[in-house]
């Protein structure tokens, strides 16, 4: 079983994310393990402090590197792991990536807030970057939602149908996508494709073919 530990310092925005649909039934079959943890209960003053000034001056607080390294000391319990450091600078989240993600034992997702993070955390502890988009976020909440998301639909059963996964999957661990249909046949004037209510299996799924998109990098 996959376990997500999510190191973050707005624990509650995941609440309804991981409360419906399939992640919560991936979670209840016990498919995937998913576990936020709120990064001030590794502070140690009374103010449970995360973040200070940068040093060589500049705007806003930089997240400290030392609640993170007590948070990942203390949650790592798989050598078959990997700590995933979300930043702008990141190297970019495809779906390769996923298919490899979803072969591990553990993944902990550190999320960054204000500024940015100590850079100690990236050169020492994180095992990769990643960014899942050339833009900038609030933080990394969002994209280990991405993550997890994309991650958990690759393990058996969390789909409920494995054939549709087996289908969709290429041989260099990428993804097809192609265009679908469903009733009404006609709607506002606008018709579905003819060959795909002709019963030809064979002309469909060269349809498909045409009318799809691999996603590998």
């Amino acid at each position: 079983m996959l376990k997500f530990d999510i190191i973050t310092i707005f624990p509650d925005i995941f609440n309804s994310y991981l409360s419906e649909s399939l992640i919560n039934r991936a979670q209840k079959k016990k498919l995937i393990k998913i576990n936020v943890h709120n990064l001030r209960k590794w502070t140690s003053d009374k103010h449970k402090t995360v973040d200070d000034k940068p040093f060589g001056g500049g705007l806003g607080m930089v997240m400290k590197v030392e609640p993170i390294y007590k948070a990942v000391k203390k949650l790592k319990k798989s050598k078959k792991a990997k700590i995933v450091l979300f930043t702008p600078r990141g190297k970019k989240f495809n779906q390769k990536m996923a298919y490899e993600f979803s072969k591990l034992d553990q993944l902990i997702l550190i999320c960054g807030r204000y500024e940015g993070i100590d850079e100690r955390v990236a050169k020492h502890i994180a095992d990769i970057e990643l960014s899942i988009g050339d833009y900038d976020l609030m933080g990394g909440e969002l994209p280990a939602m991405v993550i997890i998301e994309t991650v958990a639909r690759l393990i058996p059963n969390v789909l409920g149908k494995p054939r549709l996964l087996k289908q969709r999957i290429t041989k260099e661990k990428g993804f097809i996508e192609y265009t679908q249909y469903t009733r009404p046949e006609v709607f506002n004037k606008w018709q579905v494709p003819k060959v795909l209510i002709s019963g030809n299996h064979k002309k469909i799924e060269e349809w498909r073919r045409k009318h799809s998109k691999t996603i590998e990098k």
